[in-house]
């Protein structure tokens, strides 16, 4: 596979990022693309590994087939290595812009690993533009209705495969636009919000209905043969302290939502960081995104209030390869926020103790305090660590702690003790037509984990229907 020696010969590189201050003035694409002959060299860096980690648990959910495209892509046979890559990713326009790349890290090159993700965003891209991407209508239709409940990464993939399959499908969405946190939660500039509409589009060509603004009941659903439910695990967890419900305190999905409105319509944000002191509390991928999404906002400055000790610069000795590297990490936002206010926006070991409010019960400012562990290993405050920080727009990005109340409610579901709709035997199935899939099945985690679930999901639906219809 690849060239023999080209792990050798070509040093990695990845998609550039456009330059910090330039690309702060819109919410535009974050990288530039590589030339195609640049493209195939680094295709050829991928080894005749003995065994390819990057396809393993270890590496890849979907369990693409990366040494064999990357060696087609290295070859210039394009059409060939995507035909190759879409045997078993469904959407690698999204996972090639957003997956942290586990396969990347899981190469036999270990941290200098085959740039896997920008090679199968090129194959896509390029599909799109030379018209190799065209609607797949299935030959056979099995006359049987499925739903699937949230047009996220796990129901499109859900949806998509049961298509596929030959089953009628009908995505049930209560937003206004479809794709979930594809849409919604990940910022545009990370993924292009045209990017996944002409996804949807293609799946509606291939026979795919969408029904917007809609909540999803009992009474709908029984009009299915099997049901799908990827509504994600969008319960936020909260702060638990005084006046945490103040005017200019947000959950971070709910900033992220409003800016991509923002976006899409021309309009002001109806939450916006323009001119204010923000601080963002969460220390992963959704707090980085609120940081690169209040200083294109124009704020005042912003601030990252993460809770754990910042991690080793290599890896621990417990941690070692083909696990994915639990090292220190600085993303795009904190970049940014670099160039921009001149250090690290990140605080470690740190989080807010105390809002104050005005008269009007917004907040003006708030008071963060150092954490360490005690002997039983909980995280306690530091005395006498407290630090007065100005702040007109807190973000929350702590996680989430799983389904919505009034999602379970209104389909008269009862979670596990997590939060999640995992059924006891580990599969995807409820009982009765119920199945479940991605964050709401396993809790919250990654697009790639998504997709591999909802695609789980919908060939257990596809066997139950199988069974129960005799085809």
């Amino acid at each position: 596979m690849g060239k023999t020696t080209g792990f050798m010969e070509y040093a990695r590189a990845e998609n550039p990022y456009r330059e910090a201050k330039e690309r702060l003035k819109d919410f535009s694409d974050l990288h530039t693309a590589l030339s195609e002959p640049l493209r195939h060299c680094q295709a050829s860096r991928c080894m005749n590994c003995g065994v390819p980690f990057c396809q393993s648990d270890f590496g890849c959910p979907l369990h693409n087939l990366i040494p064999e495209w990357n060696d087609l892509l290295y070859q210039g046979q394009e059409k060939a290595a995507l035909e190759r890559l879409l045997q078993t990713a469904p959407f690698p326009e999204f996972t090639g812009r957003v997956c942290p790349a586990l396969c990347e890290k899981a190469c036999n090159l270990a941290d200098d690993g085959v740039t896997n993700r920008d090679n199968e965003l090129y194959l896509i891209e390029t599909g799109f533009e030379k018209g190799w991407i065209q609607p797949r209508i299935p030959a056979f239709r099995a006359g049987k209705r499925t739903a699937v409940v949230g047009s996220g990464p796990a129901g499109l993939a859900a949806a998509d495969l049961l298509n596929r399959m030959g089953h009628a499908v009908t995505v049930i969405e209560k937003a206004d636009r479809p794709g979930g946190l594809l849409m919604y939660g990940i910022p545009n500039m990370k993924l292009p919000k045209g990017i996944v509409t002409r996804r949807i589009r293609l799946m509606e060509a291939e026979g795919v209905s969408f029904l917007l603004n809609t909540e999803a009941d009992p009474e709908m659903l029984n009009a299915y043969d099997a049901v799908v439910l990827c509504g994600g695990a969008k319960k936020p967890r909260g702060l638990q302290v005084e006046h945490a419900d103040a005017q200019g305190v947000h959950f971070a999905v709910e900033y992220l939502t409003e800016a991509t409105k923002s976006v899409l319509s021309g309009m002001a944000p109806a939450v916006s960081a323009q001119g204010k002191h923000v601080v963002v509390v969460g220390g992963g991928d959704t707090g980085n995104d609120c940081v690169g999404t209040a200083l294109r906002q124009h704020c005042a400055s912003v601030t990252q209030l993460e809770m754990m000790p910042a991690a080793p610069e290599k890896r621990a000795p417990g941690n070692p390869w083909p696990e994915w590297p639990r090292t220190l990490r600085t993303d795009y936002g904190q970049m940014e926020a670099m160039a921009v206010q001149g250090g690290d926006p990140r605080i470690y070991e740190t989080t807010v103790q105390a809002i104050r409010v005005n008269d009007k019960n917004e907040i003006v400012s708030l008071t963060a305090v150092r954490l360490t562990k005690n002997q039983e290993g909980r995280l306690v405050p530091i005395p006498d660590t407290e630090k007065t920080l100005p702040c007109e727009l807190l973000l929350i990005a702590a996680g989430f702690v799983g389904c919505e109340d009034a999602t379970l409610s209104r389909l008269a579901l009862q979670s596990d003790a997590r939060g999640r709709l995992l059924p006891p035997d580990g599969s995807h199935h409820l009982g009765g037509k119920l199945f479940s899939a991605g964050d709401m099945r396993t809790g919250q985690s990654l697009v790639v984990r998504a997709l591999a679930d909802g695609r789980a999901a919908a060939m257990e639906a596809h066997r139950f229907l199988g069974q129960k219809n005799g085809f």
